[in-house]
């Protein structure tokens, strides 16, 4: 078998392997092996090859790294209305009680609710910031 298949065939699993697990750094290391098979087709050395892909994959590897820590992170899944479809939604507060919570009906549950720190519970019309575990944290509308 030629040096160039192997290097495909490794590169090959590689991605299969990332497509089961989901972790994009193997992609990165594919995009190495798959240079080591260029490398393999060009007639450089097995050792060349093999600087080849640590330095391309690795470059991947790092560069990806890099790009991940430079872009803004999203919101934590509480608060990810693509995560969580209720974020966003209005609800109506009748009263709070005096520990600082209210209970509400909302898509036909009863739910727990409590104001979004530094809001004042007052009654009327809120929004639904974030759902943390079976509690809403609700902060007032505009019009409340």
């Amino acid at each position: 078998m030629a040096e160039s298949t192997v290097w495909w065939v490794l590169a090959g699993a590689a991605v299969a392997v990332e497509l089961v697990t989901g972790t994009f750094y193997l992609l990165m290391l594919a995009i190495g092996l798959a240079a080591a098979a260029i490398a393999a087709h060009l007639g450089l050395a097995l050792t060349a090859q093999l600087v080849v892909a640590a330095i391309v994959g690795g470059g991947a590897v790092v560069g990806w790294h890099f790009f991940r820590q430079s872009r803004p992170q999203g919101p934590p899944a509480e608060m990810n209305r693509d995560v969580n479809l209720d974020i966003g939604e209005t609800v109506q507060v009748t009263r709070w009680n005096a520990d600082g919570t209210t209970t509400l009906k909302y898509r036909g549950a009863q739910w727990t609710a409590v104001p979004a720190p530094g809001t004042i519970p007052v009654a009327g019309a809120h929004r639904i910031r974030e759902v943390t575990g079976s509690r809403l944290v609700l902060e007032p509308t505009q019009e409340a």
